[in-house]
């Protein structure tokens, strides 16, 4: 008998456990509920292979390298992040507890890992606290918008996280969680763009004098979106947001425009040049343009020659560059960026939760690629990061 895995749950066999697994708990769990075989945060697809539970020591080519600590540990699945894998979990057969690590075969001695939750059961309590708040169910059914319905969220959150986790204290993950991701509930769905900011958010935020308003004189006749002109006259957007920077000292132009005087410039940009407005410029000698006939907003790269999504319009443009604004506080006040891969993963995630478009690596042209700007500079951690 072996490992059984039926539409949703994986459950183990009395036989699949090794015998370093002697916390009764975690026994109990694996052969009778058993783990959900699917998850947006956890997915225990290691458990699906022969044997079932494979130690570290098995899994890297030179075991003597490993830290004493990670050679009987069991890796049991993978932290997730959207469409990838992050860090390995890792099973603590004898405690019950569940790390994290990246498992480098070839250079063990590499390996560290981080704690991620005092037992299975606890991991998948978090988890489901986390999908709750992004899909609005259980507790978060009734959650509004705005900047109270975001403290209320966090607070809710942080609140369950914390009666789980019990003397155990919180993992990094789950605290910068508790923090960032109810930051997605601060606007509204909009009716003729994709969100409805606050009145002021931008403002109060970043300062009024720091918030581009642009008049009717400074579109180009080809920005014809009538909800774009609205929200960039009567919203706006930061002049500075980090990553990006905005055209404020001459009328907004299109693409063709912008390149006039560039010799053979028609040879190497898009097609669509001449309705594209650029309103600014990204990292990497790129641009911020935003499609003046249907309002969306593309990140044109003018090394490589391709154009490609960058938000779903400039609403969510707004969102993304006020939530880096809010991490880069929140990380400064709580020292978040000591776990940087779950801090970018927690933001990407973030960020998706409000504007897919921005974080869907699916091509959507020939040229396309599938990189996107926001997750890629999310992820930079060498580059400077968040």
């Amino acid at each position: 008998m072996g490992t059984t895995e039926a539409a949703d749950v994986i459950t183990l066999t009395e036989a699949d456990l090794h015998p370093l697994v002697t916390h009764a708990e975690t026994r109990d769990l694996l052969t009778g509920p058993g783990l959900p075989s699917g998850g947006t945060l956890v997915h225990f697809g290691a458990l699906g292979g022969r044997p079932v539970l494979r130690r570290v020591a098995e899994l890297v080519d030179d075991a003597e390298k490993l830290a004493e600590e990670l050679r009987d540990q069991f890796v049991i699945g993978s932290l997730r992040s959207l469409d990838q894998d992050l860090k390995s979990l890792l099973l603590d057969g004898a405690t019950g507890r569940v790390s994290t690590a990246y498992v480098y075969p070839r250079d063990p001695g590499l390996m560290d890992r981080s704690p991620l939750a005092p037992s299975l059961g606890a991991l998948l309590r978090f988890a489901a606290a986390t999908e709750e708040l992004t899909a609005c169910r259980g507790p978060f059914a009734s959650a509004g918008y705005g900047a109270k319905a975001v403290a209320e969220a966090s607070e809710r959150l942080s609140s369950a996280f914390a009666a789980i986790a019990g003397e155990d204290g919180l993992a990094a993950y789950w605290r910068m969680a508790a923090l960032i991701r109810p930051l997605a509930r601060i606007a509204r769905p909009g009716a003729d763009l994709r969100l409805d900011l606050p009145p002021g958010l931008l403002d109060d935020d970043f300062g009024p004098a720091a918030v581009m308003h642009f008049e009717d004189v400074d579109f180009p006749c080809a920005l014809t979106h009538e909800p774009t002109r609205r929200f960039l006259r009567e919203v706006g957007l930061p002049e500075d947001g980090f990553w990006y920077s905005l055209d404020t000292d001459v009328p907004l132009a299109t693409l063709a425009e912008y390149h006039v005087d560039e010799p053979g410039a028609e040879a190497y940009l898009p097609e669509s040049a001449d309705r594209l407005i650029r309103l600014g410029y990204l990292v990497d000698d790129s641009s911020l343009v935003v499609d003046g006939a249907t309002g969306a907003v593309l990140y044109w790269s003018e090394p490589e020659g391709i154009l490609r999504p960058l938000n779903a319009d400039v609403s969510t443009l707004a969102f993304t560059v006020w939530l880096v604004h809010r991490e880069q506080a929140l990380a400064e006040d709580h020292g978040l960026t000591d776990a940087y891969e779950e801090l970018a993963a927690t933001m990407v995630e973030t960020l998706a939760a409000v504007d897919p478009i921005a974080c869907d690596r699916t091509p959507t042209a020939p040229e396309d690629d599938g990189w996107r700007y926001w997750r890629e500079v999310f992820e930079d951690e060498a580059n400077g990061g968040l």
